[in-house]
């Protein structure tokens, strides 16, 4: 593959894009007029060790003098933090009678039928929830002022509590930032601080306190992660993948930390999206699936968004890439259970020790060691030969499954492959049926080191008939970095009708908005003209709790998006009065273009070998996709691989390769 430099692109300069996931580091690099992929094992306990490692295998330690060097990042750091408890002493700061706001938080039961339901810590513990004045009413006016006493008061005890961050949450702060500012200015000056008004000035106090909390609890530890990247590379200019799926400069990202939670799997929709539109596919079902988990995600043109996204079990209000994730990857753990049945993960084998078949001290079987035992591994060609796969372990590995359940060896690697492919197609009915959308209608798109090998058996479960395996797919959210905006996004609670509302009352409204992200944009040195806006609103229905979002154009066609969309993912529409929750801003300049060239040749490349493999009555043929030339059409079966995925092309399934390099697949009748 060749890359050509886009219009807006840089002479002299080098750009990589870095994806952290749970067990590889993926790269790509941008270099010459050439794209270069590469994979490390992550360093989970020190993320930045395995990107130095990969920066120093790529020779970007040894950039010739003037050369620009910009990396763009998606990291775990923030969501790692969350998932393990890892995250910094943060003092919680509220109003007096709302210490316990977010232990109580809306009082919903994950197990509704428990009657003694296992008790959960709260996140914050009581000893550092702190409450004083500066209390506002819902139209704004003082209830309870902040006095000087109060700020000296609080002073005092984080002075005693010495925690690393603080997160600040008064009641509609949203509405007026001063006393949330006077608490702000009034703590010591080496602690991260997090204020609700700056991170979601949004209603919903529980939600907004969340999200507070969670950006003071982690941002220490990724502003620490992202200096420690920079001193390794100093000679770089670092961005980093927001949730949304924009870029932000590192300085910015670690006072942010909350926006980077689906740093990574934004990167991979990005890069979805961006191959979408190369091969004239714009309304996509896409599937990432890695070593540790799958996430699974609509597009419909654009990227869709989310502020009703979750973390364990907190609420994360800020916007996000919408995507429903499940613990089904190539490292994920087969078992048998009490009851006799085969379970394939949530539990994975990580980074360390791996599948049985890395070769690690890994014993116990994943779907990547049932993949190798059916075949569709090659054990000579995994990571481009770079690294040589153990069969035997992952025969012994499944083989214990083979025993428990009575079964050939080969039909219980099948079975833990169909069980990993229900899991991954439920969760791909959850963001197409559920929400009103056929997926017949839709392209399957896959990426991740795994998703070629499951991408024709789940859309045959979706009956869906068209799908797509771009080119680099195994690293399609490290190439996601490099094709993702930069970019911003602002929102304000508004709460009012949208009938008492004029076109320019809601255009004054969003202004500040619009300043705000263009001031911010400015300081990373993009210029205004640049700058795309595209200003949307919250809506619904009187009365109702929850919210759809529509573009904003003016107050007629907002209304109309609003009823078609209501009746799209519910089913009706209603005749009441419609309600502006939120204005929300999002801010982009467009990344540089990438230009993708496939082999051009004047005859079809042939198999590098021919295989027998255990589900199939015939010899199949094994391609190197790197050698595949523009127009040339397999039949399967058929493996393709390449340096860091591998596609199998199921019997009555085609493969065309596309004038960018994407497998574009489709289903012979």
């Amino acid at each position: 593959m060749a890359y050509k430099p886009g219009r807006g692109s840089l002479s002299m300069s080098v750009i990589l894009g870095v994806d952290t996931g749970g067990t590889f580091t993926d790269f790509v690099l941008v270099r010459d007029g050439a794209i270069t992929t590469h994979k490390v094992l992550s360093t989970p306990a020190a993320p930045e060790q395995a990107i130095l490692q990969g920066v120093q295998d790529l020779q970007l330690d040894q950039l010739p003098p003037g050369t620009l060097f910009y990396m763009v990042h998606g990291s775990t750091v923030a969501t790692n933090a969350v998932l393990e408890g890892k995250t910094a002493r943060t003092v919680f700061i509220t109003n007096h009678g709302l210490g316990d706001m977010l232990a109580i938080g809306r009082q919903i039961r994950s197990e509704l039928y428990n009657l003694q339901p296992t008790a959960v810590a709260p996140p914050v513990a009581r000893e550092l929830c702190l409450e004083t004045g500066g209390r506002l009413a819902a139209d704004g006016t003082v209830i309870e002022a902040l006095t000087d006493t109060d700020l000296q008061q609080l002073r005092k005890d984080v002075e005693r509590l010495q925690p690393e961050a603080v997160a600040i949450n008064l009641l509609f702060s949203y509405l007026d930032a001063g006393f949330e500012k006077q608490i702000e200015a009034a703590m010591p000056p080496d602690l991260f601080i997090s204020r609700s008004s700056r991170i979601l000035p949004e209603y919903k106090e529980y939600e907004r306190g969340m999200t507070t909390w969670l950006n003071a609890a982690v941002g220490p530890r990724v502003r620490g992660y992202l200096q420690r990247l920079q001193q390794g590379v100093p000679h770089a200019c670092i961005t980093v993948m927001q949730s949304s799926g924009g870029t932000i400069a590192a300085e910015q990202a670690g006072e942010e930390a909350v926006h980077m939670l689906l740093s990574g799997p934004a990167g991979g929709l990005a890069a979805a999206r961006y191959m979408g539109e190369q091969v004239g596919q714009s309304r996509l079902l896409t599937f990432d699936m890695g070593g540790t988990s799958t996430d699974v995600a609509l597009i419909d043109g654009e990227l869709q968004l989310t502020s009703e996204g979750r973390i364990r079990d907190y609420p994360v209000a800020v916007p996000m890439v919408d995507m429903h994730t499940i613990g089904a990857g190539g490292g994920s753990l087969a078992s048998v259970d009490a009851g006799g049945l085969l379970q394939v993960g949530p539990e994975s084998a990580g980074a360390a020790p791996g599948p049985a078949c890395y070769g690690q001290g890994g014993t116990r079987p994943t779907v990547t060691d049932a993949n190798l035992v059916l075949g569709r591994l090659r054990p000579d060609a995994f990571l481009g030969g770079n690294m040589s796969l153990d069969v035997a372990a992952a025969r012994a590995a499944v083989g214990m499954i083979a025993d428990q359940l009575g079964l050939s060896l080969e039909e219980a690697a099948q079975g833990i492959i169909r069980l990993a492919n229900e899991h991954m197609a439920h969760a791909l009915r959850v963001m197409s049926v559920q929400r009103g959308v056929d997926p017949r209608e839709l392209a399957l798109v896959s990426f991740g080191g795994a998703g070629g090998l499951h991408v024709c058996a789940l859309a045959e479960t979706l009956g869906m008939s068209r799908a797509i395996v771009p080119v680099y797919a195994g690293v399609l959210s490290a190439l996601g970095m490099l094709v993702a905006p930069r970019a911003r996004q602002l929102s304000q609670t508004l709460g009012q009708l949208l009938d008492a509302l004029d076109d320019q009352a809601i255009a004054d409204q969003m202004q500040p908005l619009i300043e705000a992200g263009l001031a911010a944009m400015q300081e990373e040195g993009v210029a205004r003209d640049e700058i795309a806006i595209l200003p949307s609103l919250d809506l619904r229905y009187q009365g109702q709790s929850y919210y759809l979002n529509v573009p904003w154009q003016d107050r007629r066609q907002a209304r109309a998006d609003f009823h078609h969309l209501h009746e799209q993912r519910y089913g009706h529409r209603l005749d009441l009065p419609v309600e502006v929750v939120n204005l929300r801003v999002g801010l982009q300049r467009p990344s540089q273009a990438l230009t993708l060239q496939a082999v051009k040749a004047t005859e079809d490349a042939g198999p590098s070998e021919t295989i027998n493999l255990p589900e199939v009555d015939q010899p199949v043929p094994v391609y190197a996709r790197e050698a595949l030339p523009v127009g040339q059409t397999l039949q399967g079966p058929a493996l393709i691989t390449e340096t860091v995925s591998t596609t199998y092309l199921a019997p009555h399934w085609q493969a065309e390769v596309h004038a960018t390099g994407c497998l574009l697949l489709s289903r012979r009748d």
